[in-house]
């Protein structure tokens, strides 16, 4: 498989596992406001680094998270994308409430943001499974048994970033 970056950063891959860092202030969310009654939306950002590949058709992706949170909002991420309005993100993320959770975020021009189950520990599977231009994210924690986080559709073509 060629891998290609959007928003190039550092990659280092041992054997079967790659460790990428993403810069802070780094993420990928479209706002469509600046504040709502509790506060402040997260900025508008597509800075984050993307390490992808191309996939044609119907596919399952299944991957092990590891992360060492730090700051909030940090996230291990795999992510489906047509473009930059219309991508769909799964993430192992520390939350805005201090916790580990699989979190996702669907991009048809704005994003949505849905909290999942919150996880112990700083490691999970992330598995995303695509059928025409429906999609499902699920989460494990062992790597066999997986829980759905999100079904979803995107209006993609048949080949789309992964």
């Amino acid at each position: 498989m060629e891998f290609k970056w959007l928003n190039e950063s550092t990659v280092k891959q041992s054997g079967d596992r790659i460790e990428i860092l993403a810069p802070g202030k780094t993420d990928f969310f479209c706002g469509s406001m600046d504040e709502c009654q509790e506060g402040i939306l997260p900025e508008s950002l597509c800075n984050a680094p993307y390490y992808y590949t191309e996939v044609e058709g119907d596919f399952v992706l299944r991957v092990k998270v590891s992360h060492g949170f730090q700051d909030t909002y940090d996230s291990a991420s795999v992510m489906v994308m047509k473009d930059l309005n219309c991508w769909a993100k799964c993430c192992f993320e520390l939350t805005d409430f201090g916790t580990h959770a699989a979190v996702s975020v669907v991009t048809k021009g704005d994003s949505d943001d849905a909290n999942g189950c919150n996880l112990k520990g700083n490691t999970a599977w992330l598995q995303v499974c695509r059928v025409g231009n429906n999609f499902a994210f699920h989460y494990s924690v062992d790597g066999e048994n997986f829980y759905m986080m999100r079904y979803f559709h995107l209006p993609v073509e048949p080949t789309v970033k992964v």
